[in-house]
């Protein structure tokens, strides 16, 4: 695990590797209490952060669930005392049991660490924006999943854009819905000049656009269009694109189901 500092009292933990299941998460630290945006994908990835924190001797107050998907709250239980942030749809979704064999299929290093694997379900919904400290404030969107929050330090002109952003790693917009996806990034952009993302390393302005337009690139292939030209070709994770393209089809004719090819990564015949 590598530590960056974002800004003064931002700390963001972002593993060596960029692949599914290696989602960064990270620290807000005030006075009174510490926030951390987004919990990993299983404990033990969380609780190296912890421990981390646990140094500096404040309180773990507020974990932040960015979306509802495995490798951003996977690792919750490392934070056993924390209030809960999260969407109606995240908080509906974990109370239903984790599909660990499917997870094991998209993260086999993953696999002995999705033993017993349990998360913390969400104790505060989130439907508009909140402060939830005198620093942070907490913001629905969506895109990535059907909704989606993030973080924004105005002080710091920061924006935790937690799943909303992939830097140099194919997303996974094959839960999602891309169109809408690209369309929210002009927002989140507009609340804050640095943006720390839930996969990849910080980035800002040029980092967002990229990803805007290998999410409109995706909705063109999707109706037929060739997408064999782009900064994307070189990014990592390359087996989610083709679920991306057949996600955005499917949408297009009506079909909100899982695309077929990430059903099969998923080890779903």
């Amino acid at each position: 695990m590598e530590l960056i500092e974002i800004a003064d009292g931002i700390l963001m933990a972002r593993r060596e590797t960029t692949g599914f299941g290696s989602a960064n998460s990270t620290a807000i630290i005030e006075d009174d209490g510490i926030t951390v945006v987004d919990a990993c994908t299983v404990p033990a990835h969380s609780r190296e952060f912890a421990e981390a924190l646990a140094e500096l001797g404040i309180p773990i107050r507020h974990l932040v669930y960015t979306s509802p998907h495995i490798d951003h709250v996977g690792g919750s239980t490392a934070y056993p005392l924390a209030a809960v942030y999260g969407t109606p749809e995240t908080s509906a979704l974990l109370d239903q049991p984790p599909n660990v064999e499917a997870y094991r299929h998209l993260a086999p290093e993953l696999a002995d660490d999705f033993a017993g694997l349990t998360t913390r379900s969400v104790s505060h919904s989130v439907q508009e924006a909140a402060w939830i400290s005198s620093r942070i404030v907490v913001a629905p969107t969506h895109g990535q999943a059907g909704e989606n929050l993030v973080v924004q330090i105005p002080d710091a002109n920061v924006v935790i854009a937690g799943a909303m952003a992939t830097f140099g790693v194919i997303p996974p917009a094959w839960a999602g819905n891309p169109t809408l996806w690209a369309e929210q990034l002009d927002t989140v952009l507009g609340w804050g000049a640095t943006v720390v993302p839930g996969y990849g390393e910080p980035g800002g302005a040029p980092e967002v656009r990229a990803l805007q337009e290998y999410l409109v690139a995706c909705v063109a292939a999707g109706a037929g269009a060739d997408m064999s030209e782009g900064d994307w070709q070189t990014w990592s994770n390359q087996r989610f694109h083709p679920a991306n393209i057949e996600r955005a089809a499917l949408l297009a004719a009506g079909d909100a189901s899982p695309p077929p090819t990430i059903l099969a990564l998923m080890g779903i015949s």
